[in-house]
């Protein structure tokens, strides 16, 4: 069976390659890895997502959820200097990819790296930002979003990019029937930017 992005751990042999991005006013130069979540480029739902998306202000703590090996995670991190931001992922190679990443940009004592079972459940988050694993299918995909924007702060906001031809609409829908005010900000190249109140 081969490996998905989202398996725990990677069984093929880890072949590192850099990955430059442009995210907010920063060049970003990460290292990534097969076995990842596009691992060869920033993939065009993220991009979409933070072009559309402002930069958090006064946003003290931040969730990156699905980090891969931490594009979103470090753009957050570089903009936003009084912020601390978890990044969380099941990937064994796109956590320490993360990490690395973290180090090299000089960010690590910001960017707290870990599994979903790592973080406290108590935690909560002023935004969280995703680029949600929809091939996990729509069961587990459901709880996972569950779970997480449960622990959005009272007036917090989660920003999420679906393409829309893997039913960002129809998640939009559910959604909302599960309480959460969920607005649609932007539509670009296929893909949906979604925020998603607390409820």
């Amino acid at each position: 069976m081969s490996d998905h992005y989202f398996s725990d751990t990677p069984t093929g042999p880890e072949h590192r390659r850099t990955v430059h991005a442009r995210i907010w006013d920063d060049e970003l130069e990460l290292i990534s890895a097969n076995g990842v979540f596009s691992g060869d480029r920033l993939d065009l739902g993220t991009s979409v997502l933070m072009r559309e998306s402002p930069i958090p202000e006064g946003a003290l703590r931040l969730l990156d959820l699905g980090c891969g090996y931490g594009p979103i995670a470090m753009a957050l991190a570089l903009a936003c200097p009084e912020a601390t931001v978890d990044a969380v992922d099941v990937n064994d190679r796109a956590l320490s990819l993360c990490r690395d990443n973290a180090t090299g940009l000089g960010v690590a004592d910001r960017v707290r790296v870990r599994r979903p079972e790592e973080v406290d459940p108590d935690q909560r988050y002023e935004e969280i930002w995703s680029n949600p694993p929809i091939r996990i299918g729509k069961e587990a995909l459901h709880e996972l979003l569950l779970t997480w924007l449960a622990r959005l702060a009272p007036a917090g906001v989660a920003r999420l990019v679906v393409g829309r031809n893997l039913g960002a609409d129809s998640l939009q829908r559910w959604l909302i029937d599960q309480g959460h005010r969920t607005e649609r900000m932007a539509s670009a190249k296929g893909f949906r930017v979604l925020t998603v109140h607390a409820e």
